[in-house]
């Protein structure tokens, strides 16, 4: 028997759910425009492109909360429960760990860019406005992963 978390979500949906419904709002408008003038908004790319990002990462951390991430199950299922309840706890703090790393490497690119004043090509704004939100994820998708292990720890 697996161990699961019971899912505590409304931030992550709801974010998921305004991060799509923006992104589908400027794909349709650049869709007619483009048909109706045979010219197309540069800058909806980039920001499809940034709402994509953003959409995955909140979907990731609806993923940690619902403990849905994809994983192989032969050796946790195949074990006994306290074995399990070990792999599950090992999991969370990897996750947490590497989300971590990345949110870490991400601050970095993201103060690069801000430092050396990079801009976006199409609208020309800075990149770290886009950049920046990456590291704010990861912190989230590790504080996600941490509580999972706290819930997971508490369970005893």
């Amino acid at each position: 028997m697996l161990i699961r978390m019971k899912p505590s979500i409304v931030l992550e949906d709801k974010l998921g759910a305004a991060l799509m419904a923006a992104l589908l709002l400027i794909t349709v408008v650049n869709v007619f425009v483009r048909y109706f003038t045979d010219q197309s908004f540069a800058w909806t790319e980039e920001i499809s492109c940034f709402l994509m990002l953003a959409l995955a990462m909140a979907g990731s951390a609806a993923a940690v909360v619902r403990d849905s991430h994809i994983r192989v199950d032969y050796f946790l299922a195949s074990g006994s429960a306290s074995r399990q309840r070990r792999l599950a706890l090992l999991s969370a703090l990897a996750s947490a760990f590497f989300f971590a790393v990345l949110g870490l490497l991400s601050a970095q690119m993201a103060w690069d860019e801000f430092r050396y004043n990079e801009t976006s090509p199409a609208i020309g704004v800075p990149k770290w406005w886009y950049s920046v939100w990456l590291p704010v994820f990861c912190g989230i998708l590790c504080a996600r992963s941490l509580q999972g292990w706290q819930r997971l720890r508490s369970q005893a």
